[in-house]
């Protein structure tokens, strides 16, 4: 990464000094927690986006879209729903908020026809969580407070083909990827995240995509960000999707000098550790986890309760291989408390190195 300075130098500053005291705590699960609500398409839609798709950009043939399930459009239709969920997390004990942007991108989006809202999203999700965090750090000013700007991992994959019977076909390029990643890094700086993460990473090409991506921006404004990065082991097997192997992942990718690199998503905690203990050994920035409530039922649902999530991720803590720790799917506000009242107390692992403007 370019070596420029903190574009926020006093909010860096805080974050690498609250890293250095105690294990910090990351939220839980955005979709969880807005699955609850039960809502309808007309709760999607709004009155933008009433017709099923943006009235000022109507897709080339006029037909309009079913808009349900993509949570990142709340933000602009129901963004109090968005808010709350920030406010419960902020309430039972997170650190670090992350942005509602999982699928704010261009590759995602496109999905609904609404491709052309990036960064507007980008933009209204950080300025969300951005106003969360101020007022609860208003309210403990001892205890700052910190956005996390997501960058989800996209639909597509620059490293493996769609079509098994064409090893070199490809639904997206890496140049397309990191246009695409521009513009929502550009959404979550300019909307006032402390941070910029690289989440739920199944493919490394991907990645560096954004990375790239991440470092123009951060060139274009004289001035940069942390950068945290979150990979996904996705089976049994160790491996992302695109075949590394969690130290392969962090060594690929150290060259961006990451506040933090780290796994969530795909396996619980019990299944995550031995992966996390690898990155552990590997790297000197600090390590992340924010691992799912245990894995799926035969319904989809994740039954681990707080309690349990939050033992097995104090033994990680107790063996030195936290600095940030938080869930992923199927974690509630719940979990998250009981994650961070399991933290108390319990030392960071050691980072050796920390990201330098």
């Amino acid at each position: 990464m370019t070596t420029l300075p903190w574009l926020h130098p006093e909010r860096a500053n805080a974050l690498l000094a609250a890293l250095a005291r105690r294990i910090l705590i990351i939220d839980g699960a955005m979709g969880t927690m807005l699955q609850r609500h039960q809502l309808t398409e007309a709760d999607y839609r709004g009155q933008r986006f009433a017709a099923g798709f943006d009235a000022q950009q109507p897709p080339a043939d006029g037909t309009g879209v079913d808009l349900k399930g993509n949570n990142d459009l709340l933000l602009l239709t129901r963004p109090e729903l968005v808010a709350a969920v920030h406010r419960a997390y902020l309430d039972a004990g997170a650190d670090l908020i992350e942005t509602n942007t999982f699928n704010a991108t261009a590759a995602s989006q496109s999905d609904y026809r609404l491709a052309h809202l990036v960064y507007e999203l980008n933009h209204a999700g950080a300025r969300l969580a951005r106003q969360c965090c101020d007022a609860a750090q208003a309210a403990t000013p001892d205890k700052p407070r910190f956005v996390i700007g997501v960058l989800g991992p996209t639909s597509r994959t620059a490293s493996i083909s769609p079509d098994v019977n064409d090893p070199g076909a490809r639904n997206t390029s890496f140049d397309a990827l990191r246009d695409d990643y521009r513009v929502a890094a550009d959404g979550l700086i300019d909307g006032g995240a402390d941070i910029v993460m690289v989440e739920t990473v199944f493919d490394t090409l991907n990645a560096k995509a954004a990375l790239f991506a991440i470092d123009d921006a951060f060139a274009a404004r004289g001035a940069r960000l942390p950068v945290m990065i979150s990979g996904t082991i996705t089976d049994a097997s160790g491996r992302t999707l695109s075949g590394q192997t969690a130290e392969a992942f962090a060594i690929s990718l150290l060259h961006a000098r990451p506040l933090a690199i780290g796994l969530n998503c795909a396996l619980g905690a019990a299944e995550l550790r031995p992966h996390v203990e690898a990155l552990a050994r590997s790297v000197t920035c600090a390590v992340s986890a924010h691992p799912n409530a245990g894995l799926p039922n035969a319904f989809g649902g994740y039954d681990q309760s707080p309690q349990e999530m939050a033992t097995i991720l104090a033994g990680f803590a107790r063996d030195g291989l936290l600095n940030l720790v938080g869930g992923c799917c199927g974690t509630t506000p719940d979990h998250i408390a009981a994650i961070a009242q399991a933290m108390s107390g319990i030392a960071p692992r050691p980072a050796t190195s920390a990201p330098q403007p």
